[in-house]
């Protein structure tokens, strides 16, 4: 599937439309045209790390589990069927959240879809922290994916629409530095927590993450709603003075604004006259079919290649390379917490000067030799030294090159791909895949190790690694610089482009004019 590259043509916007009222209360500084850059990228920054909060969760729990699920294996005596199942029901049942989360974010707002992100994963964790049973575990679980669910889909899709285009990468890639944070201090808990006794020490490891609803609560009074949910709401007004909060002059609010108009404009006669948003999805466009195997496909690869089985079942992972005792194996683990941490900060200091599709190529290329790699150590080498060393390098070169790349770009790509119309459902669509994927595979490591080993498993994954690569030869484009609507049009024909499109500098004259 090709995508073609032709980013500076707009749709004409209607001049009736478009003769707002710009009275709307400036300062001084905004109606002379003074540089604001300083508190604007303060604001911004502001917004997109409290919108990110909910990330931690996720990846708290990611990390977390990989470590408590031992305990409570002892304590519970749980099965190793009810195992897989415990640690891989919640990226099932978050699909539920996904789903609902972009219907919800229209109706709501992303603002309050965020909010209720978190409360419903506080209640399921702090039903898991309380569990008596495994019965009583599963419900706690069962919610906490639920919100995981609504957070996955939501953060990056906010983000997204409140950037400015020439940050919008690194800004959308916050969810997946707070995931690593979230994973590195679920790893930290387990290590710090897991001298306690058996039938307290995962109870304290799962209730530390109740914590981060305290800043969600207070992010609530920081960030604002985003611009292109209020104008598709018919709140004009209340859109421009949140854009002259995140853009640096009144000329580019006015742009941002006319761009956001024109493609909610079209966007709703569209709906209206022709067809409802999931049946545009179950039977669309050839556009719209192209970015959806673009959106859904970087995400099923972003699990399928077996992160999560690296980070749920490191322990595992790392007693088959010959590591004994169960402090030498949370310790090991936090090392891969460390390595994915930084390597996403990385990423975010790249995503928006190298681009996306270079970072993914290093990223799927990385990954691949590295669980070669790993599968081979654990295949060949056993239980000695060099066995081991090989294992944690594998692990972590793995860790790292998805950290710096497939991680963070999956969720940039994903959420600034699709039309305003399509953005939050596809979003959630795009969600769905990845918790799918991840479930899936959580939910049969264990049982795929025992029937091909463990080195077989990774082998498989590095296969699956090398096919992502072509995946994002073929299919993926860069979205570097573009605006959210000029990325729409990478997408699209020439036949699809609709009659009466004018320069991008036509546009500019055209909301000057106003």
């Amino acid at each position: 599937m090709g995508v073609q590259e032709n980013g500076n043509k707009y749709r004409r916007m209607d001049a009736a439309g478009n003769e707002e009222d710009n009275s709307l209360t400036q300062s001084p500084e905004q109606e002379e045209g003074f540089d604001k850059s300083g508190s604007t990228r303060k604001y911004v920054l502001a917004c997109a790390f409290f919108a990110s909060l909910n990330s931690v969760l996720l990846g708290y729990d990611v990390g977390v589990m990989s470590g408590a699920i031992i305990f409570i294996k002892e304590d519970l005596k749980i099965t190793e069927v009810q195992q897989e199942v415990l640690v891989g029901i919640l990226s099932i049942i978050s699909l539920f959240g996904s789903l609902a989360g972009g219907k919800t974010s229209d109706v709501l707002g992303r603002k309050w879809t965020i909010a209720l992100a978190a409360i419903v994963f506080q209640a399921g964790a702090a039903i898991m922290t309380l569990a008596p049973s495994f019965a009583v575990l599963i419900i706690g679980r069962l919610l906490a994916g639920v919100g995981i669910g609504f957070g996955v889909m939501i953060a990056p899709l906010y983000i997204v629409e409140i950037s400015p285009s020439i940050a919008r990468g690194s800004l959308t890639s916050f969810p997946e530095i707070f995931i690593n944070l979230g994973i590195l201090l679920g790893y930290i808990s387990n290590y710090a927590f897991s001298r306690l006794p058996a039938h307290i020490n995962w109870r304290v490891m799962l209730g530390v993450g109740i914590l981060p609803s305290v800043f969600i609560a207070l992010a609530l009074f920081v960030i604002p709603e985003s611009p292109r949910w209020l104008v598709m709401q018919g709140r004009i007004d209340e859109a421009r003075l949140v854009l002259s909060k995140t853009n640096e002059s009144v000329k580019e609010v006015e742009e941002r604004l006319a761009e956001i108009q024109v493609a909610a404009g079209s966007d709703n006669a569209e709906k209206n006259e022709e067809k409802a948003v999931w049946r545009e999805i179950i039977n669309p466009s050839p556009a719209v079919r192209r970015m959806l195997i673009t959106g859904c496909g970087i995400q099923c690869f972003q699990q399928i290649t077996g992160i999560d089985a690296t980070v749920y079942y490191s322990p595992t992972i790392f007693k088959g390379a010959g590591i004994k005792g169960n402090n030498e194996l949370l310790a090991a683990t936090v090392a891969v917490g460390f390595t994915k941490t930084i390597f996403i900060l990385i990423a975010i200091i790249l995503i928006d000067k190298v681009g996306r599709k270079p970072l993914l190529y290093v990223s799927t290329i990385g990954m691949t030799i590295c669980l070669l790699s790993l599968s081979l150590s654990l295949t060949f080498l056993g239980n000695g030294q060099l066995g081991i060393a090989l294992a944690i390098l594998s692990v972590c070169g793995n860790v790292a090159f998805f950290s710096v790349g497939i991680g963070p770009v999956c969720w940039v790509l994903s959420s600034e791909i699709f039309p305003l119309r399509l953005r939050a459902q596809a979003s959630a669509l795009g969600a769905v895949g990845s918790r799918v994927s991840s479930g899936a595979i959580a939910m049969s490591f264990l049982s795929v190790s025992h029937a091909i080993t463990v080195g077989g498993t990774f082998f498989v994954f590095s296969l699956i690694s090398a096919l992502s690569v072509a995946f994002v030869y073929k299919c993926v484009p860069e979205t570097k610089g573009k605006s959210l609507e000029q990325i729409e049009m990478l997408f699209q024909d020439e036949r699809e482009r609709p009659v009466g499109e004018v320069e991008l500098g036509d546009t500019e004259r055209l909301v000057q004019n106003r």
